[in-house]
């Protein structure tokens, strides 16, 4: 969601919310045989990878949480192509928080999550798999960004810009993911009608796939107040134990 949309967008959420195995008795033909039988055994089939939309959560899979689709109407950018950054290094910030993967994905799927019982927070989940070794090259991107980009950046979408006038790298309040290879989370501000937004964003590699969630406070841009958005940890929990 685009944070100069987001006062419309709550309003709009707000209307619409409510093989055999050994038997232990060996073989009389010795290790030549058990060699010829060994070579004639079919491959093992590898199973295919999941997609993106395979290791998504679905809509009721989290405790007094709700999974839905974003709207298109409120989306910051129609791709990440049409995203542009003052600053190419902040780039995978940019489509981070614009709700689109990093890198060099093979695909990916995006899906947002609510409380059922409706405080106008939120936090979005995008998912992305890679191809071996890419995923890890754009976790190491984020990484750079994160500690080049601190005294902020814009980034700019089909309708609007996001101008974040700071960002920090942080671990106090981020949710566990005690099952995921790279864990990254930080934090960016920006002013929207005078009133300064705390936004958030945390980001997981498990393997070749790399999950990004990004919550912003948008009841604070409806009732034009301070915000400081938090991403659920009940939604963490139960997309990184899908990914684990």
């Amino acid at each position: 969601m685009p944070l100069v949309t987001a006062l419309a967008a709550t309003a709009a959420l707000v209307l619409t919310a409510c093989g055999g195995g050994d038997d232990g008795k060996g073989s009389k033909g010795g290790d030549s045989d058990n060699a010829a039988a060994e070579s004639s055994a079919p491959p093992a089939e590898k199973k295919p990878a999941k997609s993106a939309a395979q290791l998504s959560l679905t809509k009721n899979e989290v405790p007094a949480h709700a999974i839905v689709e974003p709207a298109d109407d409120y989306a910051f950018a129609k791709s990440r192509d049409n995203v542009k950054v003052d600053k190419s290094v902040c780039a995978p910030l940019g489509y981070a928080m614009g709700q689109f993967p990093v890198g060099a994905p093979q695909d990916s799927y995006l899906r947002v999550a609510e409380e059922k019982e409706f405080t106008g927070a939120f936090t979005y989940i995008t998912l992305a798999t890679y191809a071996p070794g890419e995923a890890q090259d754009a976790m190491a991107d984020m990484t750079k960004a994160v500690s080049a980009c601190a005294g902020g950046f814009t980034a700019k979408g089909d309708k609007a810009s996001n101008v974040y006038e700071s960002l920090a790298s942080e671990t106090t309040g981020a949710a566990p993911t005690p099952g995921a290879d790279e864990s990254l989370s930080f934090r960016a501000t920006t002013k929207y009608q005078g009133d300064s937004h705390t936004v958030r964003t945390q980001a997981t590699r498990h393997g070749d796939t790399i999950a990004i969630y990004f919550a912003i406070d948008g009841n604070a841009y409806l009732q034009a107040r301070t915000g400081n958005a938090k991403i659920f940890p009940a939604v963490v929990k139960s997309q990184e134990k899908k990914l684990s």
